[in-house]
């Protein structure tokens, strides 16, 4: 009874969880195409997909320690509902008049700083409220919620541009971030969060070199998180140029309807294991997958027209099985009471690619656009190229150690006994 319980409060987070995707997918989209039809520069919209990451990837490894130290539910609750403050700078900004680059990230960045706060103690939360049967089929469930920004967003955030404007776009944000926090705080009075009073007189600093030796300990890991992070620059990459690409062959309503049709990839993928899951063999789902989505972004890269949707979709599809298989091999080796600061450390090892991308790639769009005399979006579409060859070559990497592979077929060590 307690088992169908929790599932049924993993359900209602969840949906919280979607509501407030689709909000932050919102804003995504709008400030994206605002800044590129301002600026008619990659650099530019770059610099918002960094502040926007920055704090997330600097935050994570905190906000993994206090997810164990501390109310999981409870951080869920301030990380949502406060992060609604730097989308309300932002609103404030422009009618004031015109807002500036410099104003907008900055709002992005508060908003993105407090978020922080959510990812770790959510997945810690879902480690919680499921057994491990239930592991494969909740990371699809998440894959499934986070297409919805890509899927419903975007064509939502297009219709609101032209009849709206911004300024709507980002208060229907901050209204969607109190669905997750009132969802948390019934779950808060269910289900407590596994900390035990002799843990919470420990250091942050003791307990980060703990966690490290806990990866230490399991070099499969380790090795898996680096590869990771060297496969997330590449991806980072098609996150940030896809738009610019886009957009310098096309308008921002068909920009819309490509992001959305490509995003029925991540839909049909997240259904099918919200209802399947991954019964086995997750090292090599998570290089095959990881090689199929490497060779879209290189098709993606010489597309155009319909197929770029085709190219996206192919894409967006191998990500829940990716992310899936690497949840579940982080996850089923890690006891439950150190879920948070390995998730928050994990977060942080595996997504440095992703600041590089960001902070990089719209420089090397417009630099190569200035070489060749060629658009930005042409720039974009040469290094969406070059990622994803690169992208494919450590997919296969990835099978070919021996240790990753491992980390399904030896038996996991509870991990945090002989440290």
């Amino acid at each position: 009874m307690e088992i169908q319980q929790n599932r049924r409060r993993f359900f209602l987070l969840w949906g919280g969880e979607m509501i407030s995707g689709i909000g932050s997918g919102l804003t995504s989209f709008g400030l994206t195409v605002y800044v590129f039809q301002l600026t008619g520069s990659a650099n530019a919209t770059a610099l918002i997909s960094l502040a926007a990451f920055l704090p997330t990837l600097l935050g994570s490894v905190p906000a993994g320690w206090l997810a164990d130290r501390f109310d999981r539910r409870l951080l869920m609750m301030l990380g949502d509902g406060l992060s609604a403050l730097g989308i309300v700078y932002i609103w404030f900004c422009l009618n004031q008049g015109q807002v500036s680059l410099w104003q907008i990230c900055l709002g992005v960045f508060i908003s993105s700083l407090f978020s922080a706060l959510l990812e770790p103690a959510f997945k810690a939360t879902i480690t919680d409220l499921l057994t491990p049967e239930d592991y494969a089929k909740a990371s699809g469930l998440v894959s499934l919620a986070s297409s919805t920004r890509y899927l419903i967003s975007p064509l939502l955030a297009g219709w609101l541009l032209v009849h709206g404007g911004i300024e709507l776009i980002l208060l229907l944000d901050a209204l969607t971030f109190f669905p997750t926090v009132l969802c948390a705080a019934f779950i808060r009075q269910k289900v407590s969060s596994p900390v035990s009073s002799d843990e919470s007189s420990h250091h942050f600093m003791e307990d980060l070199k703990e966690s490290w030796k806990i990866l230490q300990k399991q070099p499969g890991l380790l090795h898996l998180l680096e590869l990771t992070a060297c496969l997330t620059f590449f991806m980072g990459v098609i996150q940030v140029l896809c738009q610019p690409f886009i957009l310098d062959q096309a308008s921002s309503t068909t920009l819309a309807w490509i992001e959305t049709v490509s995003a029925m990839g991540m839909l049909v993928s997240g259904l099918y294991l919200g209802v399947k899951g991954i019964a086995s063999h997750y090292a090599a789902v998570l290089s095959g997958s990881l090689f199929v989505a490497g060779l879209a972004m290189v098709l993606f890269g010489f597309s155009s027209g319909v197929y770029l949707a085709i190219t996206g979709f192919i894409f967006f599809a191998c990500l829940p099985f990716a992310n899936t298989a690497l949840d579940y091999l982080v996850r089923l080796r890690v006891e439950d009471k150190m879920q948070g600061r390995i998730w928050g450390l994990v977060g942080f090892i595996s997504q440095l690619g992703y600041v590089l991308a960001y902070g990089l790639s719209g420089l090397g769009a417009d630099a190569l656009a200035g070489l060749f005399h060629c658009s930005v979006g042409q720039g974009s579409g040469y290094l969406i190229v070059i990622s994803g060859i690169l992208c494919a070559l450590i997919a296969v990497v990835v099978y070919q150690i021996r240790s990753i592979r491992s980390l399904e077929t030896e038996p996991a060590s509870l991990i945090g006994e002989s440290i």
